[in-house]
């Protein structure tokens, strides 16, 4: 799948009217940056989990869903990138864009997060061969030790409803092309990408926001 890369130049953030975001500074290094607003809203979500570094000085967010084979094929690239950047903060936003069983996965993904599991429920589910579905993916609940009912009960949670339709609040708003998508500094690259590319892409958010 090629990648495509893209800057975000304009939109409000969840909640926040375009009337009410602060005008573009217009500068030679950044023409459009990121309005401080939506960059809250995708890295500083407190319904979203977050891997890495909690307290890191540069944030990726994927967007991805549990049934997107490219989704899949990036999880041990991200987990590369978590392992050799040390302030690398990585924010996962669940947008179940396939479907029944892609919500019901995104959802249940979620609900692990009250159970401490939410990382290897997370690497189990993009690592798994089937599709995500109902059996699937309590299935796989069970292989991490999740307990089954208590997941359920949490699925329904208003937080998990409310992460989702975030999601595709956030998506929509910034124009996203699909699965898996990232979101570093003022730049988002659809697609799957070699290890290099991700790094290329964290540098290149630092530079842009001045963190060393």
């Amino acid at each position: 799948m090629p990648t495509r890369r893209v800057f975000i130049t304009s939109g409000a953030a969840l909640g926040v009217s375009a009337a009410s975001l602060p005008l573009f500074a217009q500068t030679p290094a950044r023409p459009n940056p990121m309005p401080d607003a939506l960059r809250k809203a995708l890295e500083r979500d407190p319904n979203a989990p977050v891997l890495g570094n909690p307290n890191g000085n540069i944030t990726l967010v994927e967007f991805f869903d549990y049934n997107c084979q490219y989704c899949r094929k990036m999880l041990g690239t991200v987990q590369k990138l978590i392992s050799s950047d040390p302030q690398l903060r990585v924010v996962y936003r669940e947008w179940p864009v396939f479907g029944e069983g892609s919500e019901f996965a995104a959802k249940a993904s979620l609900a692990s997060l009250r159970q401490q599991k939410y990382w290897p429920f997370h690497a189990a589910m993009l690592g798994m061969k089937d599709r995500a579905v109902e059996a699937t993916v309590l299935r796989v609940a069970r292989q991490v030790g999740l307990d089954e009912k208590r997941l359920r009960a949490d699925m329904e949670r208003p937080e998990v409803t409310a992460h989702i339709d975030t999601s595709f609040q956030l998506a929509d708003h910034i124009g996203l092309a699909g699965t898996p998508s990232f979101i570093a500094g003022d730049e988002v690259v659809f697609g799957e990408m070699p290890l290099k590319e991700m790094t290329d892409l964290i540098a290149r958010a630092r530079k842009t926001l001045g963190v060393t």
